[in-house]
């Protein structure tokens, strides 16, 4: 049974009108470098993947490393251009109401640490009966077996011996395999769920031999990947040789174009035009298997023309005219003014609710006024320049105090779309980047400190004492390592600056998060990874809180409530 159609088969003519129109559309894109497509610690991988949408469904549920889903899976924002896994784009060729395509593959990763980081036993749960896993490992197999950067490497070859380590990344012992060994473990488990494994060699690189042919992997994880499939019976998709044969039809000008062009040595990962092109080979190679729930599960014509998904903005801009402006209840006395983004003031939108809005309990209303001034998807840029930070300066009075907590919105490209002309210049300086606005008008973006900077400074000149919080963490990054490192410590330096004072928000919660355990803290959130719901709310409330007490010199001991005195 033949693994791959013809070369010059119609559905590979099609991939190549597909894949020239996609390339006409991106050839004059220009953006910034490329960040790098795998994370920094591949063993302990922190990702959110997607699920099977209909769990009554049979599902396509894909397995592997950046090149099947780069990132998150979003072309870093840069559109068609970025780096994209083939996925993404092989969906397009499948009916969604007869079945799911989970792409579950996380970049960084090779068959043992897919296995080692969780990710495996996450996914197997989703497997059922019926279902079909494909499975492409290797790009990062070839890494070192211990080290203390990524520890990710599998032992050449498809043999059963092993070497055990004590792990300098992730401080356990572990006994390492083959290669060959993790994708029979994978076969295995897949088999035992009453499902059926497929294994695809790596896709290629983009290279040449000396005769100016595209490099094959024979000789290494092509012909591992294929030995195995032989050994364990199941179905092979030489994806090696298939796409290679692809690239040597086009020419190396064209194969060139299928990679971001603004990384000239990127080799490994494709642009949306070569993801669409690998997803056509992926495709072609699950009709060779001539398995019938392939065909049924297609769609009756080929997509003409895949385009990449419009990337939804996780961080919505609220409208304004729907967020009431608080007041100082008694002007006679101080107030406690809170500015920032969502994550301080959400409105109970879908749920989400902002530590700001559980706060005022834990002040004494007979002595100090709060008012929450934050609102939904600003950054320290777009508070400033839509003037809402001139609104609070203005109402500042002495004996006032302001807590600041904006990084959210900050990051990002300037100059991308998908950023709304909210992204802030990292850093503290003094340097500006011009930004177009949609009216074309041009702004000159400071850094994210220059904002905070600002804020402390107007805010100290009105007699006010300001305190800078670094932003709370995300639902996925408080575990390993720590979120939101610059912007604490670039508001660390504002502060020590400008005479402010500073809180570690981020550090704070995620300690509190340590205490309650993922299971506890999962059920704080009202979506994915930011806005907390009115229980984690309240939390993060006590969390600020506790930071407030531990000031240097209290200087909102007087206003306490008493309720608010077991808080540490």
């Amino acid at each position: 049974m033949p693994l791959l159609s013809p070369m010059f088969s119609p559905l590979f003519s099609r991939l190549m009108r597909t894949a020239a129109l996609i390339l006409l559309s991106i050839g004059c894109a220009h953006a910034q470098a490329l960040p790098p497509a795998v994370n920094t610690d591949p063993a302990r991988a922190q990702v959110t993947l997607p699920e099977p949408a209909n769990p009554h469904l049979p599902s396509l549920i894909l397995i592997g490393d950046s090149t099947v889903r780069n990132g998150r899976d979003d072309g870093q924002g840069k559109g068609a251009a970025g780096q994209w896994g083939w996925g993404n784009p092989i969906a397009a060729w499948f009916d969604p109401t007869k079945v799911n395509v989970v792409n579950r593959a996380v970049g960084g990763l090779s068959s043992r640490t897919y296995i080692t980081s969780g990710h495996w036993e996450r996914t197997l749960a989703f497997v059922k009966r019926g279902d079909i896993v494909v499975m492409q490992f290797g790009h990062n197999d070839a890494g070192p077996v211990n080290d203390t950067s990524r520890a990710r490497g599998t032992i050449r070859g498809t043999g059963d011996e092993a070497q055990e380590i004590d792990n300098l990344l992730t401080h356990k012992h572990e006994v390492v395999h083959s290669y060959g060994w993790y994708l029979r473990k994978f076969v295995a488990d897949i088999r035992a769920k009453g499902a059926t494994p497929v294994i695809c060699s790596p896709i290629p690189h983009k290279q040449w031999d000396a005769a100016g042919h595209a490099k094959r992997d024979k000789d290494t994880y092509g012909g591992w990947a294929a030995a195995v499939a032989r050994a364990e019976g199941v179905g092979f998709i030489d994806l090696n040789e298939g796409i290679a044969r692809r690239y040597d039809a086009l020419g190396m000008d064209a194969v060139r174009q299928l990679f971001p062009q603004t990384v000239p040595d990127e080799h490994t990962h494709t642009n949306w035009a070569g993801a669409v092109l690998n997803a056509g080979v992926v495709v072609q190679g699950l009709e060779a298997l001539g398995d019938p729930r392939i065909a049924a599960w297609l769609k009756p014509q080929p997509p003409a023309n895949p385009q990449p998904p419009v990337r939804e903005d996780e961080r919505p801009v609220v409208d304004a005219r729907t967020v009431h402006d608080e007041a100082p209840r008694d002007a006679s006395l101080p107030t406690l003014y809170l500015v920032g983004d969502s994550t301080v003031k959400s409105g109970g939108m879908r749920g989400m609710i902002g530590w700001g809005e559980r706060i005022a309990p834990y002040f004494d209303a007979s002595k100090i006024n709060v008012v929450n001034a934050a609102i939904g998807g600003r950054s320290s840029r777009t508070y400033f320049t839509e003037g809402r930070w001139d609104k609070v300066r203005d109402q500042l009075k002495r004996g006032d105090v302001v807590l600041i907590q904006f990084g959210h919105n900050d990051g990002g490209r300037i100059g991308d779309p998908a950023m709304k002309n909210r992204a802030s210049a990292p850093g503290i300086g003094p340097d500006t980047v011009e930004d177009t606005r949609p009216d074309g008008s041009k702004e000159q973006v400071h850094s994210f400190g220059w904002y905070m900077a600002r804020y402390v400074a107007d805010a100290k000149a009105k007699g006010a004492t300001v305190v800078l919080l670094a932003p709370v963490p995300h639902r996925d990054r408080w575990q390993e390592g720590r979120d939101f490192a610059t912007f604490a410590d670039w508001d660390r330096q504002v502060a020590a600056a400008g005479g402010a004072q500073f809180i570690d928000l981020t550090l704070l919660v995620a300690d509190g998060y340590k205490r309650l355990g993922a299971e506890r803290v999962n059920a704080l959130f009202a979506d994915a990874r930011t806005h907390t719901n009115a229980a984690g709310a309240a939390f993060n409330a006590e969390r600020v809180v506790a930071g407030l007490k531990a000031l240097p010199g209290n200087p909102l001991g007087p206003y306490f409530a008493a309720s608010a005195a077991a808080v540490q």
